[in-house]
């Protein structure tokens, strides 16, 4: 690896979009998506995120409280898509968004989670990441957000703050 700081780049370079179809092995006893199920669809998202950004291994050291808001059931589409947020120096903040479809019905937002990975070398020891560009208001506000969800993360973790 050479001394030279990476290149920053734009959320637009690493957005990830995944879509699932649920079939009967990703549900439970009442027809719904185990929320597991989702979970591990919201982490490969997000972790495929991560990587494009760092352009190397990430892997994941935080999920954010999780709220699911629709129920995903047998037969759904689910469109997951993963957006940095945040970029810290060997960190990445990653917004999840999982939307729910029905061939008849309109799409519906299920749920939101932020999930946050460290780019890592071979031996798993973290790397340093390229900068975020953030030139415009959506993405800025979504940078302020996660800072503060950083900031109350490291609180609950009690981690020093390192950036």
């Amino acid at each position: 690896m050479t001394d030279n700081p990476p290149s920053a780049r734009h959320p637009d370079e690493s957005t990830t979009t995944m879509t699932e179809l649920v079939l009967p092995q990703h549900t439970n006893a009442v027809g719904t998506c185990f929320g597991g199920t989702i979970l591990s669809w919201i982490d490969i998202a997000a972790g495929i995120c991560a990587g494009r950004h760092a352009r190397c291994t990430a892997v994941t050291v935080a999920f954010d409280d999780v709220h699911f808001i629709t129920p995903v059931r047998l037969g759904d589409i689910v469109n997951v898509v993963a957006r940095l947020c945040y970029v810290g120096r060997t960190s990445m903040e990653i917004r999840v968004d999982v939307w729910r479809e029905r061939y008849d019905e309109p799409r519906e937002h299920a749920n939101t989670a932020y999930v946050v990975f460290v780019a890592v070398d071979e031996r798993g020891h973290p790397l340093p990441v390229p900068p975020l560009v953030v030139d415009n208001d959506a993405d800025r506000l979504h940078q302020e957000q996660a800072l503060e969800r950083r900031r109350q993360r490291l609180a609950k973790a009690h981690v020093p703050n390192r950036a």
